[in-house]
Formats: C-alpha cells, structure tokens, sequence
C-alpha cells in the first residue's frame, strides 16, 4: 500500500513538473515574412510573395478558370498580402482605401530588433465620434498540416519526400510550424503552433505611436473556434511587449479537471494566429492610425506527451491528409475566386493618371 501511494506521488510530481514548466514557441515572426520571389509586374524592382509560406490553390481549382487566372492563386503570408478589414460601420471606399499593410524594415543603429523586418499597419478609421474596429488577418486560412516542401524562384510547390528535416523534431514539423532551435529550446512558426493544451501566457511586441487605441491578438483553435485576447493600449512611444495572462490557468494539476484525449485520427490540438484587433472609442481621434507588429509568442501546456510512434498512422490510413484536401479544396474556392476578381478588376482599371495633351 505503501509502494502505491509513493508511485501515486512520483506521478504527481512529474506531472507538477511539467506544468511548472510551460513550453514556449514564436507563433509568427514577420522577419520570417518578407517578401523575396516574383517580382510585382508592375514595378519589378518589387518582390510580392514570401518563398517559405507560398501556397498554390489552383491545383484544387475548376476547370473553368483559364491558366492565367489560376495563377493568381499562388499566393504568401508576405506582409504587403495581410488585409485590414473594417467594421461595417466604417467600410466606405475612403477609409478602406487608406487602411493596408507594408514591410517596415527597423533601423541598423536601433535598440531593439535592428535591421529586422516587421509588420507596418495604417488604418484610416472615421473622423466622426463613434466606436470602431480594424482587423488585420492573414490572406488565407493558415493551414496546419501542410507538408514541407521545395519553393523555386517562380513559386512551384514541390512536396518534399521521405526524411523532413535533420532531427527528429524538425523532421515531423509542418511547414507552417517552422523549425525548432536546439540551442535555445525555441520553436519558430510560421502561424501555427501544434500539441497545445492550455494556453497560459501570449505575448506581442508592438510599436506604439501614442494612440489610445486598444489592441489585441485573436488565435484559432483546432475546432475553428476564435479567441480574442486584449493586450493592452497603444498610448506609449516605442516597442513594448504586451502581454495577456490566462485568468483561468490552474497552476495545481490537484485542482485541474484530468481527462484523457483520443489520438489519431483526432488531430493533434493547435493553435494558429487568425489576425488582430484595434478597436477606437468614440472619444479617441479618428483619421490614420500606424503601428508596427514584430512578432507573436505564447506559453502552453502540452496537450499530451509526445510518445515514441512505432506505427506510422497517417501513412497508413491518411484520414488527416483527406482532411486537409478537403480544407484545401473549400478555401480555393473562397479565396482563389475572390484573388481572381481581384486580378479581372486590375486588367479592366486605367494606368494613366494624367489626360493626352
């Protein structure tokens, strides 16, 4: 009886352990997200599409869009392609006109991230008193099962075969997962970070130009669900990590609701950066709003301990890639009809801002 109650107490402990010890990975790092392939065709000496995030959804496309048009949806998380949507109070042609994304590049000599690339956000919220919001979202629905694979110059997708990475843990990551540095124990995604439980802590590094505004991080989880989290206001001058605490964490597994998941072919939990928020109160100034966004990083527990797989599940069965081509299939429709009205609209508008003499 004796023996019971200290193994009973060993598992405790171990189990205490791991909770004290949340893991920690960088959701997104917009370093990662400049632009470096296909020039614009209007301006070559612009670069429009981001090499490691590139997704191609004409492969799951009808055969009723011509070859030109299919190529209009190869597209990246490169930061000129994030979209600020505004509230539908706010959505006039003005204001939308002047809400959009760039790459800011921080200065050489600069305290913090020099010569780092971050994400410049310009809203143009009314100039009347009332309440708004502005989202800035990635330009597709991140996916979280997307294989590795070999980008060339042009943006052709070629699926990497066998052996993913050269350790263990990269080899079984995703390509929106990134890599994972042995050095510093940090995973780097690229929007989605898998195997996670309770999320206890999300942080963002933000530059502030002194506006009132509020501003949180909004993540998905692996059911779809969305959650909003409110970091904090932007009334301070220069960068500074906000960040979100969860209120319900329970740091003593004693007190925890214990529970056992089924693995495959439930999917792994996840979570996936789905955008973030600014929200304006009546009372704050309207017109341009700017800010900057470095990166996105959380601490979580892990949904479950990563046993040693002596059956390859998914190469067995593949219920999980059924599932992403179906995923893939549903978003080329959203996405690549609504990226090719884009491109038909860019054929029918006028280049000439001046009238011949």
């Amino acid at each position: 009886m004796r023996r019971h109650v200290f193994l009973i107490a060993a598992v405790l402990m171990a189990i205490g352990a791991a909770v004290a010890f949340a893991d920690e990975a960088v959701l997104i790092d917009f370093n990662l997200l400049k632009a470096d392939i296909i020039k614009d065709p209007v301006d070559e000496t612009q670069l429009t599409q981001n090499r490691s995030t590139m997704m191609d959804f004409s492969v799951v496309a009808g055969a009723s869009y011509t070859e030109e048009q299919k190529k209009q949806m190869a597209i990246s998380l490169a930061i000129i392609n994030w979209d600020v949507v505004l509230a539908s109070s706010s959505r006039v042609g003005y204001n939308e006109a002047l809400s959009y994304t760039k790459e800011a590049v921080v200065d050489a000599e600069a305290a913090k991230y020099p010569g780092s690339t971050v994400l410049g956000v310009r809203i143009h919220f009314p100039l009347e008193p009332f309440n708004s919001w502005a989202r800035i979202q990635p330009p597709f629905d991140i996916p979280a099962f997307e294989p590795k694979a070999d980008i060339d110059d042009a943006g052709k997708i070629t699926v990497k075969t066998g052996a993913q990475g050269g350790d263990p843990i990269n080899a079984r990551l995703t390509r929106f997962e990134g890599t994972y540095d042995a050095g510093t124990r940090l995973t780097k995604a690229l929007g989605v970070v898998k195997n996670v439980g309770v999320i206890k802590a999300v942080s963002v590094s933000v530059r502030g130009l002194n506006f009132p505004h509020g501003f949180s991080v909004i993540l998905k989880d692996d059911q779809g669900n969305e959650q909003t989290m409110f970091m904090g206001y932007l009334n301070f001058d220069g960068w500074r990590e906000l960040r979100w605490d969860n209120p319900q964490y329970i740091a003593d597994v004693r007190h925890r609701e214990l529970r056992v998941s089924p693995l495959y072919p439930k999917s792994t939990p996840f979570v996936k950066i789905a955008g973030f928020l600014v929200t304006r109160d009546a009372a704050a100034p309207g017109g341009d709003f700017v800010a900057y966004i470095k990166d996105v990083k959380i601490l979580y527990d892990k949904a479950v301990l990563e046993p040693v797989r002596d059956i390859d599940d998914e190469a067995l069965w593949g219920i999980v890639g059924k599932r992403e081509d179906d995923r893939k299939r549903i978003e080329s429709l959203r996405f690549g009809a609504s990226q090719v009205l884009r491109y038909i609209e860019r054929q029918k508008q006028e280049s000439r801002t001046e009238f011949t003499p």
